[in-house]
């Protein structure tokens, strides 16, 4: 977040914004379309309103001292879409230039697998929010067993993480080693998951006190 807001490094302002906007935008789509928005209208207001943080350096306003990111991001959205709807103005995606390439078929494909009318839009929001962060953590992962020339263990080991349980024996012959060592494998996998999910949760709260009762709210939200 601080990251995207730094103009003395516009290369890595650049990636981090991009980043940000290519995590996060789907939970604002969902609480947009939740909220009564028609698919190209959702799209555009997310489009509108990542060109707004770029181009007015909202990011640069926020202190991380006083809360959540997502409850800044979704503050955020609210107040600019109530700013644009005051305005009575036609809605430009992002100013007139795309941000980034929104798929609205996979945008509406997702979101129409979510419960029919059971979640406000807030609590969609955090729920797709909880969804993304884990996502998140997970592509560092790969990405990291990747760098090490382990991708093939990452992705036998990965449902784990996401399914639960793996068959031991079947991974151990797949990757042509013994169960035991799968075992171990496995065990520091879901290690470095903790860890990087709660590196990740650090950052968007106010103190280090904060990880553990934010980690517990986010698992609620799935």
């Amino acid at each position: 977040m601080l990251a995207a807001a730094d103009d003395r490094r516009p290369t890595t302002s650049r990636d981090a914004m991009a980043e940000l906007i290519g995590a996060y935008w789907f939970p604002l789509y969902a609480f947009l379309r939740r909220a009564g928005s028609a698919p190209q209208e959702a799209e555009d207001l997310v489009q509108g309103f990542f060109a707004e943080l770029m181009d007015k350096r909202a990011l640069a306003a926020v202190d991380p001292s006083k809360g959540r990111f997502r409850s800044f991001l979704l503050a955020a959205l609210k107040h600019f879409v109530s700013k644009r709807r005051a305005r009575g103005r036609a809605l430009k995606r992002g100013g007139g230039r795309v941000l980034l390439s929104l798929d609205a078929l996979d945008a509406e494909a997702r979101y129409a697998i979510e419960p029919a009318d059971t979640l406000t839009p807030e609590r969609l929001f955090e729920r797709q929010w909880a969804l993304a962060v884990l996502q998140q953590v997970l592509a560092r992962l790969r990405a990291a067993y990747a760098a090490d020339g382990k991708a093939a263990l990452y992705e036998a080991l990965e449902p784990c993480l996401t399914a639960g349980a793996i068959d031991y024996a079947e991974a151990a012959a797949a990757l042509d080693m013994s169960p035991a060592a799968v075992r171990t494998a496995a065990h520091r996998l879901r290690r470095r998951y903790r860890d990087g999910l709660t590196a990740e949760i650090a950052r968007t709260v106010q103190s280090p006190g904060e990880v553990a009762d934010e980690i517990a709210y986010l698992l609620n939200c799935l």
